[in-house]
């Protein structure tokens, strides 16, 4: 199978988001905008499986930086989320 990257190749922003976008659950999810309790429940055994599927094949090191880089991301989504809501908000107030 061939790597995809992780960054855009000019800006050296990750490219995870396009990836999302490319999963059929998670266009199937947000396709009505409203995210339903078995859709998240379903969604988080999906990444249960996954983590599990790569834990088992980590060095202690990899390991590491693996968890890392999941807790930077989830920050990012946390932090990206909130301030698009902050946006949408100001936006809504201001008639923008």
């Amino acid at each position: 199978m061939a790597r995809t990257s992780w960054f855009d190749d000019d800006s050296d922003l990750p490219l995870i988001d396009e990836q999302v976008q490319r999963l059929e659950s998670f266009t199937k999810a947000m396709a009505d905008g409203v995210v339903e309790e078995k859709e998240l429940s379903a969604q988080q055994e999906r990444l249960a499986a996954a983590m599990k599927a790569v834990e088992r094949d980590l060095d202690d090191e990899t390991h590491a930086k693996v968890t890392r880089l999941l807790v930077e991301l989830s920050a990012y989504d946390i932090m990206r989320l909130l301030r698009e809501l902050q946006v949408e908000r100001a936006r809504s107030a201001f008639g923008k």
